[in-house]
């Protein structure tokens, strides 16, 4: 008879599981895989996993596009600020061994206490009794990110938890990865929409200033940059000068030009290549951290602007979070730099043009100012010249200023 119960009571078990299961389905199905936010993807996600495990705390992680650091992008308990700045490595911490193992792990208590446990100080679910973390899965079986289910007292984890959070982990990954491609494609067309509008401002003869401005606009929008500048190379203090820049504080545009050979972004100039920096306050040679915490800034990209083979400048990018730039992301941005080192030389020429043209004309005007003088006065050319540079440093104007008041006096008399 004991037999049985057992053996109704497994039966029961299993149905109870499998409903579970078809409702874990249907609630994917209808509320998650039909959603291309990713924001909200990952929110109903949570809300799924806390409704069917009853844990104090959920944390959900995503591989990066670079595949070797977690990010924590969601969580159950609000954390704003962590949001997108808690990173670890795939292997690193109880999070990266189930990343890299593609294994799910379950401890009943003092999770802390295991030899795979990495502390973030800024977590308080650091110091939570049971741990329960599991993989997420994309369709192709590939490992995309790690769901963590928290208790703040010791918790044996059933096997219908284990269970159910392990489906849950492989079944959302398709929905995770379809959010991710939607958004990527809308990234991608901003990108092409910016370019297409940086030409349209280097095409419309625009002041330098007011352009290379312009541009850093643009490329922070594009880039959900929290910090965008330009900087030229002067040559002959041998310097990178801050031209144009998106920042948050006059500080930044108040700080020393960087000496090219002694800091970090002037190895842009000087080895002809991108940089890339996972976080500048932590990076050896960066000049000013503190300006950089205060900023809110993190990992930088910085590409150099080339006009025939010359490095006349670089474009810097700074993200509010830590982030690995993509390839998309330095093949866009250095394209962008292309358009504006050819505009840059384009507008120098056109100075160039322009100075030789009113100096030309400066010179018709004084040499026919000198002319009026000679033929009224009786003055040699040289005596001619003099008076009118002599009349230039009395009254603190400009030759040309000189000369053509001496010619509309004669027009005037005429």
């Amino acid at each position: 008879m004991a037999s049985s119960n057992n053996s109704f009571e497994n039966i029961q078990r299993t149905l109870d599981l499998a409903g579970q299961e078809l409702k874990i389905l249907h609630q994917i199905s209808q509320s998650i895989s039909c959603n291309l936010d990713l924001d909200q993807v990952l929110h109903n996600v949570i809300e799924l996993v806390v409704d069917v495990t009853h844990g104090d705390s959920c944390l959900l992680y995503l591989i990066d596009e670079a595949g070797d650091h977690l990010i924590l992008r969601a969580s159950k308990n609000p954390h704003p600020r962590l949001i997108g700045k808690i990173a670890l490595q795939v292997g690193e911490g109880i999070t990266g061994w189930v990343a890299q193992e593609a294994q799910p792990v379950a401890i009943a208590r003092h999770a802390s206490k295991d030899g795979r446990f990495k502390v973030f100080n800024s977590l308080p679910e650091d110091k939570y009794e049971a741990f329960l973390s599991v993989p997420i899965v994309a369709p192709s079986d590939r490992v995309i990110g790690v769901i963590n289910v928290q208790h703040r007292k010791a918790h044996r984890h059933s096997d219908r938890e284990k269970t159910l959070l392990s489906i849950i982990g492989h079944q959302v990954g398709g929905a995770i990865e379809n959010a991710r491609l939607y958004q990527e494609t809308a990234r991608r067309s901003q990108q092409i929409s910016t370019l297409a509008q940086v030409g349209q401002v280097i095409a419309s003869g625009r002041y330098l200033e007011e352009m290379l401005q312009l541009i850093v606009r643009m490329i922070a929008e594009m880039m959900q940059a929290r910090v965008c500048s330009i900087m030229l190379v002067d040559n002959q203090k041998n310097e990178l000068v801050l031209k144009a820049a998106k920042c948050s504080s006059e500080e930044y545009w108040q700080r020393p030009n960087l000496k090219i050979g002694k800091s970090l972004i002037s190895r842009v100039v000087k080895e002809r290549a991108p940089l890339m920096v996972r976080d500048v306050t932590k990076e050896e040679g960066y000049r000013y951290p503190e300006l950089a915490s205060k900023e809110g800034v993190r990992s930088l990209l910085s590409v150099p602007m080339i006009f025939k083979d010359h490095v006349i400048g670089v474009i810097n990018v700074y993200s509010a979070d830590e982030r690995t730039y993509s390839n998309e992301d330095l093949r866009v941005l250095s394209t962008v730099a292309d358009q504006a080192s050819l505009a840059f030389e384009n507008t120098k020429l056109s100075v160039a043009i322009q100075e030789s043209q009113e100096a030309l004309q400066t010179r018709k005007l004084i040499e026919r100012a000198k002319s009026i003088l000679q033929r009224q006065a009786g003055l040699s050319e040289d005596e001619a010249y003099k008076r009118l540079q002599q009349q230039s440093m009395r009254t603190r104007k400009s030759m040309r200023e000189i000369a053509e008041a001496v010619i509309l006096s004669s027009e005037l008399q005429g």
